[in-house]
């Protein structure tokens, strides 16, 4: 559990930062993330309110260039990630996901039902650090087809599949024992998850990296600047990912507030 001068340490900064413009050439903008229904259950009052407050937090998505080490606040998508790391129920788990063609998904999918219907934790909150090749799935397809992102991703992913929520019909949040519902594996995709409560964060190093590799094997069509590029890539995350500085170093900053790491 976060401390109250913890707590307020980071609203405070939050604050200040956000009446603090620094300049960068990037729109701050709300996300549009919760159009769709949520699927919390019943009781997860903590949990539907974090998804509200995370759909009014500012994303920033128009930056013309960004450093190779994010270096102040307005760089990354700080009140989106403030408000994660307030979060107060103690049921809360930080997934060091890597890989693209892993099993992640799946795997956060199961710890919500267990932890929401075995466990009786309806405000757990599962969040994604999201880095290396898992990183690539949170990209739209627009720049999926424009850099080819296959070549980084490996031949199963021709296009991003795991941005693709297969069951659109709406869903009965109690009916969470339905074997082809979107609380099964017949729906594990990353739009299922977040109106779930599932949060994806996108590590910018794995930006800058992925931005340096495309540059090395010839696919930037705009002869853009390394700067420019990882910007582009930063501007084409999908709706509702929070955008963060670097996996490692934030995954440290989620542990500090209570959350199990997996």
């Amino acid at each position: 559990m976060i401390s109250t001068g913890r707590r307020s340490v980071l609203r405070t900064v939050a604050l200040t930062v956000a009446t603090g413009a620094i300049g960068l050439a990037s729109a701050v903008k709300p996300t549009a993330a919760a159009a769709k229904s949520a699927l919390v259950p019943a009781g997860a009052t903590h949990l539907d309110a974090l998804m509200k407050r995370l759909a009014q937090a500012p994303r920033r998505r128009d930056f013309k260039t960004v450093p190779m080490i994010l270096d102040h606040p307005e760089q990354w998508d700080h009140e989106a990630l403030t408000e994660v790391l307030s979060y107060q129920p103690a049921a809360k788990q930080a997934w060091d996901n890597t890989d693209i063609a892993g099993p992640w998904l799946n795997m956060m999918r199961n710890a919500l039902n267990t932890q929401i219907w075995s466990f009786k934790h309806p405000d757990f909150l599962a969040v994604s650090v999201t880095h290396g090749t898992a990183d690539l799935a949170l990209y739209d397809q627009t720049i999926w087809d424009k850099y080819q992102l296959t070549n980084l991703a490996g031949d199963e992913f021709k296009t991003n599949t795991l941005i693709i929520e297969r069951k659109e019909t709406a869903a009965d949040a109690a009916n969470y024992e339905d074997p082809t519902g979107p609380f099964s594996s017949d729906d594990t995709s990353i739009p299922a998850l977040m109106r779930r409560g599932v949060v994806f964060m996108s590590c910018h190093n794995a930006i800058w990296e992925q931005a340096a590799a495309l540059i090395k094997i010839g696919l930037n069509p705009d002869k853009l600047s390394h700067a420019a590029l990882a910007a582009e890539l930063t501007n084409h995350l999908v709706d509702g990912v929070v955008l963060i500085p670097g996996a490692g170093g934030t995954l440290l900053e989620l542990q500090q507030v209570g959350f199990h790491y997996a």
